[in-house]
């Protein structure tokens, strides 16, 4: 590993030091500009939190009792973490569907989760006014934890490990050369290099990173909490310990602390922006001034949820900095553009609970040159480096807080900062009727409303309301055209003479074909697990075009890089050069010849060739995600609108991100970061179709060892019978065991079955006897018989698709 340099001494820099020396790290150093835990970990609320809204985060979540109790042993020194229990209450109904799935969630990682109604809670909490809500679950595995004897644990056992820990020295630079990272340059002007730097500083990491050529929407604000005096209660016992208390539809949380004081604090809607680059941001254990006007609701909601809160004194009102990110998810791992560099920060008031499984995935990618699991939630090569504009992140701040505790609607879209990208053909769509959401930083029609009543659909958790709309849309098919905005494609040209060598390196399937072939091949790792799905097309012997998902644009764009670099090879790219239309069903070739003079007649699927529309050069490829008849053109930005205002003259229909979405559900087509990703290799994603095995690729071995022995678990495709409203996370079982989650679902525009992509546990058994198992999927705590379906639902044999 060489030397590595830490940059922040907080709760994340500390157990990444921590987990570092724990993996046998031998140089590493650790650097404070003040003193250890003086930015924003020693305000920590301290609440320990194992259950997350998704199975990666839950795992990493989980890892802190681990973590926490392991490091007294090592180290004698108390963490103060103590199980306490939690209940997270719900005052409407759809709150509880959301309950009902996360429990769900965290009964399937072994987590003690009790849901229960509202006399059940009334129960167990008696002190509570509980007469308006809905009901709740019970997490036994909550906790505390104190945020500096926490840090202080971590310092010792680092050290103990040989870390060395500097504090009083402040970072000023991090040095990069030729996009590799270098070490740091100190405020002192003194230079220490390094073999890796990871920054971890926190709401001050954000300029240092900028001038290091990385990109972080990361925006610090004001966030508040109040300690009380020691609480009395004559009419009814208070539970010692304390549980965590979240009332999550009023944002507040209450907590035990010493002496039988509560904290009680909020995620605040419109969250104040505060600088942490000003002089005052440059001071140790900053606490900022009280401001009850912000604070008010928060503290009147808490005082009408445990009344006798009503004659509790306040001893303190604390106000620190705390940073949060753009989509609330933390930004970690490897530096998209820049090697060598690792960042671990925006942990969104949660740093210290967080700290533990943090600290150690990054200190596991670092040590092993690769990511332990599938970490793409939280990989800072997710973020549009757009999105970290300042303006844009304040405008976040208005929700972006608040989301913690905000209700968790299925296909819910930010409001605050949008139209950060936008499509040269924005405003046709806007004319259109388009409702838009955000898919990889870029606006993009979800529906098309026929009339103003469809322009603002309200959320729901039961049958989507806009599922109508996108069944109208999908009926154009059967007999028209449909239109599609597929331009938040990433797509990348490959050129030199080395071209071709390298994508057989990297993909699974050859790519040794004539030119204007088009083929679909997935990249892995070296484990076999899939980094990424695309298509490849050969545009001339040392030409190629990579087309990868939306928005995955910055992590393929670095993956690409580094792959590349033993390789002469160019990479370009050019996603927002072009505008891709996919012109889609049973009368597409007809419209199209109506516009062009080339021959579409002899035109097989998956080829591309050169051809003019309306007059204009572009290129056409026979491809379909949707599994229609149809073609994909890329038209260049300066032409996009005549293209597209002749194909929607001539009786092309838009055609919405919904509707997409459960049409490639209906064919089985998977979806990376949803149905697969690193952690799951094509054979068990049934990609076998993509392999050539008589050449070498990246991650072959670990394949062949797969396919020499059946795998154990595989993705496959279900019908549910009933309606429940499928999304993911769903659990599968099979004679009454969890063999299993769902990873996407829908109920399908042109079949009307409820479908979903799950990946299960199979026993070693074959299709056939799979296809024989009784199956049933948990929704928001009901259990559905579910059908295992050996091919796909709509057009299995893709005569269709291939016409």
């Amino acid at each position: 590993m060489g030397k590595i340099v830490i940059v922040g001494g907080g709760a994340v820099g500390l157990s990444v030091a921590y987990h570092l020396g724990a993996r046998g790290a031998t140089d590493v150093l650790l650097l404070e500009r003040h003193q250890l835990t003086s930015g924003t970990s020693w305000h920590a609320a301290g609440i320990v939190g194992p259950l997350r809204a998704t199975p990666n985060m839950t795992r990493i979540a989980m890892y802190a009792e681990e973590c926490f109790l392991k490091l007294e042993k090592q180290t004698g020194l108390s963490t103060g973490y103590k199980r306490t229990g939690g209940y997270w209450l719900a005052r409407k109904p759809e709150r509880m569907d959301e309950l009902q799935r996360i429990a769900s969630l965290g009964q399937y990682f072994g987590l003690q989760c009790e849901v229960l109604n509202t006399a059940q809670l009334i129960a167990q909490l008696p002190w509570l006014d509980l007469t308006s809500h809905q009901g709740g679950i019970r997490v036994a595995e909550d906790a505390n934890v104190n945020p500096v004897d926490l840090c202080m644990a971590y310092a010792k056992a680092a050290r103990d490990f040989g870390v060395t820990i500097k504090e009083n020295c402040e970072v000023a630079e991090l040095c990069v050369n030729q996009g590799q990272a270098t070490g740091v340059c100190l405020a002192d002007g003194s230079v220490i290099d390094a073999d890796i730097t990871v920054l971890c500083a926190g709401a001050w990491s954000k300029p240092l990173a900028q001038r290091a050529g990385l990109a972080l929407p990361l925006q610090a604000v004001e966030h508040m909490y109040v300690v009380t005096e020691p609480v009395q209660s004559t009419e009814n016992q208070i539970h010692d310990p304390f549980p965590v208390i979240r009332d999550l539809d009023t944002g507040i949380y209450l907590k035990g602390d010493s002496g039988g004081k509560l904290i009680l604090g909020g995620f605040e809607p419109n969250a104040k922006c505060w600088n942490a680059f000003s002089n005052e941001g440059r001071q140790p254990f900053i606490e900022l001034p009280e401001d009850w006007e912000q604070f008010e609701p928060f503290m009147q909601a808490g005082l009408k949820l445990m009344p006798s809160l009503h004659t509790t004194g306040i001893q303190r009102f604390m106000n620190g900095p705390e940073s949060f990110t753009a989509d609330t998810k933390p930004l970690v791992g490897l530096a998209p553009a820049v090697n060598n560099l690792f960042v671990a920060a925006g942990m969104n008031s949660v740093g210290v609970m967080s700290s533990a499984g943090i600290g150690k995935v990054l200190a596991d990618w670092i040590t092993d040159d690769h990511a332990p699991s599938d970490l793409w939630e939280v990989d800072v090569a997710r973020c549009d480096p757009a999105s970290a504009d300042d303006s844009h992140m304040q405008q976040r701040m208005t929700e972006s807080v608040s989301d913690l505790f905000a209700m968790h609607w299925p296909y819910k879209q930010q409001s605050a900062g949008r139209n950060l990208r936008q499509s040269v053909l924005h405003d046709r769509w806007q004319s259109l009727g388009a409702v838009f959401g955000v898919t990889g930083g870029l606006e993009r029609g979800l529906w098309f409303a026929a009339d103003q009543s469809e322009q603002s659909l309200p959320y729901s958790t039961g049958r989507q309301t806009w599922q109508s709309v996108a069944e109208r849309e999908a009926a154009v098919l059967k007999s028209g055209v449909s239109l599609l905005d597929l331009s938040a494609f990433s797509k990348f040209d490959i050129h030199g003479n080395e071209a071709l060598p390298f994508l057989q390196h990297i993909a699974t399937a050859n790519l040794d074909v004539s030119p204007g072939r088009c083929t679909y091949t997935t990249i892995l790792n070296n484990a076999g697990g899939i980094e990424a799905d695309v298509t490849v097309t050969r545009i001339d012997y040392h030409h190629f075009r990579l087309v990868s998902g939306g928005a995955t644009r910055w992590r393929d764009k670095a993956m690409l890089r580094r792959a590349s670099t033993n390789y002469k090879v160019s990479i370009d790219d050019v996603t927002e050069q072009e505008v891709v239309l996919g012109v889609m069903g049973i009368g597409a070739r007809d419209l199209i010849m109506s516009l062009s003079d080339d021959d579409w007649t002899e035109f097989p699927f998956s080829t591309s060739r050169k051809v003019t529309v309306v007059g204009i050069s572009c290129r056409a490829t026979r491809l379909s995600y949707i599994g229609e008849p149809g073609w994909e053109l890329n038209v260049s930005t300066e032409h996009a609108h005549r293209v597209f205002d002749s194909l929607h003259n001539a009786g092309a229909l838009p055609f919405g991100q919904h509707a997409l979405n459960s049409c490639r559900i209906e064919k089985r087509f998977l979806h990376w970061g949803h149905d697969i990703g690193p952690d799951v290799s094509p054979i068990e994603a049934g990609l076998e179709r993509t392999i050539d095995w008589s050449k070498e690729f990246i991650g072959k071995q670990s394949l062949l060892e797969q396919k020499n022995s059946r795998p154990d678990r595989k993705l496959h495709l279900f019908q549910v019978h009933g309606e429940p409203l499928l999304l993911h996370d769903e659990l599968i079982y099979s004679d009454d065991h969890v063999v299993g989650l769902t990873t996407s679902g829908t109920q399908g525009v042109r079949t009307g079955l409820f479908l979903s992509i799950g990946l299960i546990d199979t026993g070693g058994e074959s299709l056939d006897e799979l296809c024989k198992r009784e199956f049933h999927i948990d929704v928001a705590g009901v259990r559905y018989p579910a059908t295992l379906l050996p091919r796909a639902a709509h057009d299995p044999a893709n005569e269709y698709t291939c016409q």
